[in-house]
């Protein structure tokens, strides 16, 4: 009876030890209140991918601020988690643009926008992997993860121009959805 009881103790604590690990490595980037946000501008493709954009903005300013910072403990680690969060971020902000491409919405006016922050960003990536400052073994903590970040934002932003004048082509011939009128609220 001793016996069953005991891998019963064992596989409930590795349950527990597994489920911690995989919870610490799907965390959500957004805080609470942004994740508020979003989901109060569910229909509205504009006021949502400029939440994306803003929020994406606000982990390279916070990522820059970490990193002038001469108190900063463990940079290399906070860099590549920063990095990881500007990541998600930036993915999500796709997901949510083919969702309203599929839609056909007219999101033309937020493809600009997010022209711009995706130029913004590159620049901000780009110094990063630049600076000469940064130790070799400090940039080797999230070489992986910059360069990928760097190769997402130059596939998406092609991606973006091309969709962008998609857009252009279907407003001439008015084939954008009945979402863009409503503002992408369901009838």
């Amino acid at each position: 009876m001793i016996r069953p009881r005991l891998h019963l103790w064992a596989g409930l604590c590795l349950f527990v030890l597994t489920a911690g690990a995989t919870a610490q490595r799907h965390r959500d980037p957004l805080t609470q209140p942004e994740i508020d946000q979003v989901r109060d501008a569910s229909w509205e493709p504009q006021q949502r991918l400029g939440l994306y954009v803003q929020f994406a903005r606000a982990r390279l300013v916070k990522l820059e601020q970490m990193r002038t910072d001469p108190k900063t403990k463990n940079r290399a680690q906070q860099t590549h988690d920063m990095l990881d969060d500007f990541l998600l971020i930036y993915d999500e902000l796709n997901d949510n643009i083919d969702t309203y491409a599929d839609r056909k919405d007219d999101i033309r006016k937020p493809l600009k926008v997010i022209l711009d922050a995706d130029t913004e960003f590159e620049a901000k990536l780009r110094a990063l992997k630049d600076a000469a400052d940064i130790p070799p073994e400090e940039a080797k903590r999230y070489e992986f993860v910059l360069s990928n970040a760097l190769d997402t934002l130059d596939s998406s932003t092609e991606d973006h121009r091309k969709l962008l004048a998609d857009q252009e082509e279907a407003a001439k011939h008015k084939k954008l959805g009945a979402n863009a009128k409503s503002g992408g609220k369901p009838e």
